[in-house]
């Protein structure tokens, strides 16, 4: 069995290489091979596929930054449209990154492979007139979150709840015990700051974030302030900033993110499917997200319920305060350092937005996402293979 798999985002490269486990621990004959990144490599090259492109290095976002690989996006679609005629898999497996995976989509329908959507798009926030393109190239959606699966169906989509494999990966990773002791035995509270995982994420957010820090350090002079960058080339920018105009107790790290939240009084991030992780380990956390005008303005018209964070979608009322904005930042240092300082000064607020996310977590926070989602993508291959023989 041969599944070719799709994946642009790097939460996505993490998601979909548990998957390929789960997968090839139900069927050892399981080929896999696609488009995505690093995580994914070597468990494709063990089955005895390739990673025939890593997609993951091209996760951009905004008008401006797309148009000039609008080039390198085609002719992965015409790759693909190859591989799909000439030897065909028995399934793709897409997971997000739509304005791409749309085009797969339609290339794998229009040979015959059942498509698979493995975390849909939010059509429900961005642009739900794509549902049709939902029904029309997509034999399955397999949805992470309860009111998705709600979503899909009253549209006509087939579609399953399988659970978020976020809550899976936060269950099974194993954290550094003396990274989190040297952060937790030093004197003062501890502030997260996730700037994100996309270049032009951090080259807009971090600034608001290096204002929130000097604020919060005048506030509160112990606070020791861990950045939890994702990749070595927004360390040197985070760093190279700071050294040249910030303040306080600062440190960055790689590969640290689950500690760094773990370890955490309270957090400030930019949206990003990590507000599930935050969720999971019960770390109150402010939510930044600066964009440029042009995003702003696109947003405004075409979003129907624009940067919310996931874990606000699942409750009644806020549960992570959220700053979306463009252009000036001095407007939004006051109410962001005011969110954080709040928790810092007050053990009971802090406890109480802590035991909220406990409480939701405990409702929606179950493990074997991955597991479920291999199973219902074997157990309709199977069907359809035995249909087919009948």
């Amino acid at each position: 069995m041969r599944v070719f798999f799709s994946v642009g985002e790097p939460s996505g490269d993490e998601h979909a290489a548990a998957l390929i486990g789960e997968l090839r621990s139900r069927c050892p004959e399981l080929v896999a091979s696609g488009f995505g990144g690093p995580k994914m490599r070597p468990l494709m090259e063990e089955s005895g596929g390739e990673l025939v492109y890593p997609l993951t290095e091209l996760a951009v976002m905004g008008f401006a930054r797309v148009v000039p690989m609008l080039g390198s996006f085609y002719r992965l679609v015409k790759r693909a449209e190859a591989i799909f005629a000439s030897n065909p898999p028995d399934a793709v497996v897409l997971v997000d990154f739509p304005g791409f995976n749309w085009w797969i989509a339609r290339k794998a329908h229009a040979q015959g492979i059942p498509v698979f959507y493995y975390l849909p798009p939010q059509l429900w926030a961005w642009a739900p007139w794509r549902i049709k393109k939902v029904r029309r190239y997509v034999d399955h959606v397999l949805c992470g979150l309860p009111f998705e699966y709600d979503w899909y169906t009253s549209r006509g989509v087939s579609a399953e709840y399988v659970g978020h494999p976020f809550f899976d990966e936060v269950a099974r990773r194993s954290l550094d015990t003396e990274f989190l002791a040297s952060c937790r035995n030093a004197s003062g509270p501890v502030v997260a700051l996730l700037p994100g995982s996309r270049t032009q994420e951090v080259a807009l957010n971090w600034p608001v974030m290096q204002q929130v820090i000097d604020h919060l350090a005048r506030k509160h002079p112990t606070t020791r302030f861990l950045v939890a960058n994702y990749r070595p080339a927004h360390r040197r920018h985070c760093e190279a900033r700071h050294l040249a105009e910030g303040s306080g107790r600062v440190e960055f790290h790689l590969g640290r993110t689950s500690e760094i939240i773990e370890a955490a009084d309270c957090c400030l991030m930019v949206s990003g499917s990590v507000s599930l992780e935050v969720l999971a380990r019960g770390t109150p956390t402010a939510v930044v997200y600066r964009c440029s005008r042009l995003m702003e303005f696109l947003t405004r018209r075409l979003v129907s319920c624009p940067y919310i964070s996931l874990p606000n979608l699942l409750v009644d009322g806020e549960l992570l305060p959220e700053f979306p904005f463009s252009g000036r930042i001095e407007p939004w240092i006051d109410p962001i350092v005011n969110t954080l300082d709040g928790w810092l000064s007050n053990s009971a607020s802090l406890d109480s937005m802590t035991g909220r996310m406990e409480s939701l977590y405990e409702s929606i926070g179950a493990a074997g996402a991955s597991g479920r989602t291999a199973e219902a993508i074997l157990g309709r291959l199977t069907a359809g293979r035995l249909a087919k023989a009948a």
